[in-house]
């Protein structure tokens, strides 16, 4: 549902959008809809949005935002990530209200995954 002035949609950039939505569909279950060979859609994941060809990536070391999923079972998301031929940048760690652990995707994007359950 469009809500006026709310985020709606987010894009990141992707060197292999193949790869990419390998790697989506194979540890989240993604589908995409392609928009040409340099954009591919996602839609019905927490927020809509869409990978665009470049060289560029986004991750916290150079200043973008930090998406982070949410897991009820860390460890079976880990080993999803993992098997998907994603890598696991930070190990699993605690903060005050849970646990977490940072990956990147083929294409360098770097995600984070929490749960609040031990």
């Amino acid at each position: 549902m469009n809500q006026h002035e709310k985020i709606n949609y987010v894009e990141f950039p992707a060197r292999d959008i193949r790869a990419t939505k390998d790697f989506f569909t194979q540890a989240f279950g993604w589908s995409f809809q392609d928009f040409g060979p340099e954009y591919a859609a996602f839609s019905n994941q927490g927020i809509d949005g869409g990978f665009f060809q470049s060289e560029l990536h986004s991750s916290t070391g150079n200043g973008a935002a930090l998406i982070v999923f949410y897991s009820q079972d860390l460890e079976a998301t880990q080993d999803k990530i993992e098997k998907a031929n994603g890598s696991i940048i930070q190990p699993i760690f605690a903060f005050p209200g849970g646990r977490r652990f940072h990956f990147t995707e083929p294409s360098g994007n770097e995600f984070a995954v929490w749960s609040d359950k031990h």
